[in-house]
C-alpha cells in the first residue's frame, strides 16, 4: 500500500501543526531522517536498508543523513531541536536513548523530548576480534587482559554507547575485576568504524549488534567469540552467553525506532507508524536484517516507551555498578 499525501482538513483543531505546516498536504517537500551514527554501523544499516521500502511508500524524498558525535547524542539533539513539524525524524537506538541518559548525568536531552512512532528492530550483541587473532574464544580474551592490563583495548561507537557500555560489562561477567581501568576503550564515530579498528588491529576486540558484524564474519575478516542470546545465532559460529553460563549478558540488546521532536501532530505519527509498519512488512527488508541476526518487531509508541523505561532502569543499574557514570 501506498501511502497518498495526508490530508489537513482537520487542521484547525491541532493548532501547532497549523503553524508549522502551511501546506495543504503532507509530506509536501523532502522529509529529513537522521542517523546519529556513522555509516556502517547498526542504527546506519538498519536505516538504509529501511529507506528501501519506505521510498516506495512515501511521495517525497527521504533525505537520510548521518549526524554524528557524543554516542549519538548530537544527531538525537538536532531532532529534538527541530519544528514538530514532520520533516525531521529520527532514527533512535539503544545508545542514543537508553544508554547516554543512563551513563550521561548532564545530556542535553530526556525521552520526553521526542515523540516516539515506533520501535521496529531488536538484535543482540556480539564480541569479536579479528580473524588471525590468537585470541579464539571469551577464556583466551579474558586471559590476554588478565595478562595484559591496559594493553587490550576495544573499540566502540563513543562514549556512552551500546558499544562502550557492553565492551566493559562482558569483561567484568567474565570476571575482569576493574574493566574500566584494565582495558582501554577507543571511542569512535560509529559502529562501522569501530568495526573498522579491530579489522586493522588499532583496537583487539568489539562487543556490538550482531547487525554491524554479519558482514565482517561472513567474509572472515573478524572471529566471533561469543553472541549474548540462548540460542545460536544464524551466521555467528560461536557459543552463547547462556551456554558459556553469563545468562546476565542477555540483557544487552539492541534496538531502533523512529522518533520525532516533542509536539510532533497525531496524524503525522500516526501517518509515519502505518507507513513503518508497511515498511518493516516488506520481504525484502526482512530477509536482510534477519540474516544479520535482527528481529523486525513493531512496537506502538506505548509499548516501546515502556520498553526503553526498562531498559534504561537495567542499564542504569549496570552503569552504577560498574562505575561508569559521567557526571560533568
Amino acid at each position: 500500500m501506498r501511502f497518498p499525501k495526508l490530508k489537513l482538513l482537520a487542521a484547525l483543531t491541532f493548532g501547532a501543526f497549523v503553524q508549522t505546516t502551511t501546506a495543504a498536504d503532507y509530506p509536501s517537500k523532502p522529509v529529513t531522517m537522521v542517523i546519529p551514527y556513522g555509516s556502517g554501523g547498526a542504527t546506519d544499516i538498519s536505516a538504509r536498508t529501511l529507506a528501501e521500502p519506505l521510498g516506495k511508500l512515501v511521495d517525497q524524498p527521504l533525505l537520510m543523513v548521518n549526524r554524528t558525535g557524543a554516542g549519538g547524542a548530537t544527531g538525537s539533539v538536532s531532532v529534538k531541536n527541530a519544528k514538530a513539524d514532520g520533516y525531521t525524524l529520527l532514527f533512535a537506538r539503544v545508545g542514543s536513548h537508553s544508554v547516554n541518559p543512563a551513563m550521561k548525568a548532564t545530556l542535553p536531552y530526556t525521552l520526553d523530548d521526542f515523540e516516539f512512532i515506533g520501535v521496529y528492530e531488536i538484535n543482540p550483541v556480539a564480541c569479536a576480534v579479528k580473524a588471525d587473532s590468537d585470541i579464539n574464544s571469551m577464556d583466551d580474551l579474558i586471559a590476554t587482559v588478565k595478562a595484559n592490563p591496559v594493553k587490550v583495548s576495544y573499540s566502540s561507537s563513543g562514549v556512552g554507547s551500546l558499544l562502550h557500555l557492553a565492551g566493559a560489562y562482558v569483561l567484568s561477567e567474565f570476571g575482569v575485576a576493574n574493566p574500566t581501568k584494565d582495558v582501554i576503550h577507543i571511542p569512535l564515530k560509529g559502529g562501522g568504524a569501530a568495526a573498522t579498528a579491530v579489522l586493522g588491529g588499532t583496537a583487539t576486540f568489539i562487543c556490538t549488534n550482531s547487525s554491524a558484524l554479519a558482514s565482517f564474519i561472513k567474509n572472515k575478516q573478524l572471529k566471533p567469540l561469543m553472541v549474548t542470546t540462548a540460542k545460536p545465532v544464524e551466521g555467528f559460529d560461536a557459543p552463547t552467553s547462556v551456554e558459556l553460563g553469563k545468562p546476565n549478558l542477555q540483557k544487552l540488546v539492541g534496538w531502533t525506532g523512529l522518533a520525532g521532536p516533542k509536539g510532533l501532530p497525531k496524524e503525522v505519527g500516526d501517518t509515519w507508524r502505518g507507513i513503518l509498519k508497511d515498511a518493516t512488512d516488506d520481504s525484502g527488508f526482512r530477509s536482510k536484517m534477519e540474516a544479520r541476526g535482527s528481529v523486525i518487531e513493531m512496537m506502538d509508541p506505548q509499548e516501546a516507551k515502556a520498553f526503553i523505561d526498562d531498559q534504561y532502569t537495567t542499564f542504569r543499574a549496570l552503569v552504577d555498578q560498574l562505575g561508569m557514570r559521567i557526571e560533568g
